[in-house]
């Protein structure tokens, strides 16, 4: 059990990072944006307000904020913040004596739902990418203080933070993730910082944890790319649940539709080998170049050729230069071009396409509550309330602890249900959105796992854990950051 519960220093003695992290990070797959003043205003008022709580705790900085009261104050100086900005269309409801009562607190924020990931990350620390970077490249650069780093000398030492140990924690010990789905991100054959090979070892990890089916991995597909498609068949060997792809991606810089001849092959050769679940990435453009094949316009053609598979949209074709409003059906991107895909092609509600959420809740709920209530409202409403699947893009933000936490929390105003026939968000519908929808593509089923996860070796490691969260984010917090790092991961020279 030590192995799983490695000890580590405190990793914010000071208490100086937040527990709902609201910065510029991003998952790489699109440009940082910087905080605007109202979001800077957001963090500092947090931070007074957790020196003042903890104060009238008599705790320190650091445990307050490790507690779930920090979650709760934290949250509601974000609302103070948005409302002051005029953001109120969608808000954390969450009861203000929460701040300093800690059984409100856990009302509220404590686990309570079964919650599978369909989308975190894993960089290989020790794979062959490193030895093809160029000399001084430091892709992934964070802060060295929230890890150990006298294990490996060396300019790239920091890499260590994100090996296997880091991933079980920030995941599974750090949150309240029940199951994941390893994913991958675009890259040639040759540059993947994750191999299938290096996957499935990280998948053992958790197996010889006796955690069955606790993590679970896609397999990365270009039909674009040369010997892609027959590869598929050996990817499906590892017991892949599902093949991703990006379609604004490509070896020549050009992507493709999934109505291609290329992206018709794909699914065939998916639906060959037993495999129902294509995840798309739209959305998140990775510039004008491609900007094009990161529109849905090809979703509801493609999920209406294809009925007996499933067409998972990572993203939701979310676009984080560009805010989510009301439904606009002139509109070429974003969430919009995903349910005007469907409506044209006459896909109807909760049949075989599924919207996911990773990095787009994570970019709406901490920065536009206006913007997270249309996004999750439209996706409720259009694409159904049991497609809506959830994700965190995580570990490119640390533990997905704050998402869930801000997810478990987040409601639609009553202004904007009214006029634009969004639901509100029941526990009902939060249950379904943290894991129970998620369990019919993956065909899985939710009580079966409930009581093999809640007697496991993690459960028990988590029963024994003295929790120590970082509130680190490792992916990329600014632009120089995200050349550097698309540099190697999108194969690009």
């Amino acid at each position: 059990m030590r192995d799983l519960v490695p000890p580590t220093p405190d990793l914010d003695p000071e208490g100086l990072r937040l527990p709902v992290k609201l910065d510029s990070t991003s998952n790489g797959e699109f440009a940082p944006i910087p905080l605007d003043a109202s979001l800077h205003h957001a963090n500092r008022l947090a931070r007074d307000w957790a020196g003042d709580l903890a104060k009238k705790l008599g705790r320190s900085r650091r445990a307050f904020l490790t507690s779930l009261s920090g979650t709760a104050a934290t949250l509601l100086a974000f609302n103070a913040a948005h409302a002051r900005a005029g953001r109120t269309g969608g808000f954390f409801d969450v009861a203000n004596d929460a701040q300093l009562d800690g059984q409100a607190a856990a009302a509220q924020l404590g686990k309570k739902e079964f919650i599978f990931d369909v989308q975190g990350h894993f960089v290989n620390p020790d794979g062959a990418w490193i030895k093809r970077l160029p000399p001084g490249a430091k892709p992934l650069q964070f802060p060295s203080t929230i890890c150990d780093l006298s294990r490996r000398p060396g300019e790239r030492a920091y890499l260590d933070c994100i090996g296997p140990d880091r991933f079980v924690k920030d995941v599974f010990l750090d949150s309240d993730t029940d199951l994941m789905v390893l994913s991958f991100v675009p890259s040639t054959r040759e540059d993947e910082p994750l191999t299938i090979e290096e996957a499935a070892a990280t998948r053992d990890i958790v197996e010889k944890l006796e955690g069955s089916q606790r993590l679970m991995l896609h397999g990365r597909v270009n039909p674009n790319q040369p010997g892609d498609i027959e590869d598929m068949e050996r990817l499906a060997k590892f017991g892949v649940v599902a093949f991703k792809t990006y379609t604004q991606w490509g070896p020549s810089g050009t992507g493709f539709w999934m109505t291609d001849d290329a992206g018709v092959a794909f699914v065939e050769k998916a639906r060959k080998l037993g495999v129902r679940n294509i995840c798309i990435h739209k959305g998140l453009d990775f510039g004008p170049k491609s900007y094009e094949h990161s529109t849905c316009r090809d979703i509801g053609p493609i999920a209406r050729q294809f009925p007996d598979m499933n067409f998972l949209i990572y993203h939701s074709g979310f676009v984080s230069s560009k805010a989510e409003g009301p439904y606009d059906p002139a509109r070429t991107d974003g969430i919009d071009a995903l349910v005007t895909s469907l409506a044209k092609a006459g896909v109807k509600q909760n049949s075989n396409v599924y919207a996911e959420l990773g990095s787009t809740w994570r970019f709406v709920s901490m920065r536009d509550p206006d913007s997270a209530a249309h996004a999750l409202g439209k996706l409720f409403k259009h694409v159904g309330e049991d497609n809506v699947l959830w994700g965190t893009d995580s570990i490119w933000y640390g533990s997905p602890q704050d998402q869930i936490q801000a997810f478990r929390t987040f409601q639609i105003a009553e202004t904007l249900r009214e006029k634009f026939g969004y639901p509100a968000i029941t526990p009902q519908l939060r249950a379904k959105v943290f894991g129970l929808n998620a369990t019919r593509p993956y065909q899985l089923a939710a009580n079966e796992l409930r009581r093999f996860t809640a007697k496991d070796a993690v459960a028990r490691a988590r029963q024994e854990y003295a929790p120590n969260p970082s509130f680190a984010t490792y992916g990329p917090r600014t632009r120089r950051e995200f050349l550097n790092l698309r540099a190697w991961h999108a194969g690009e020279p």
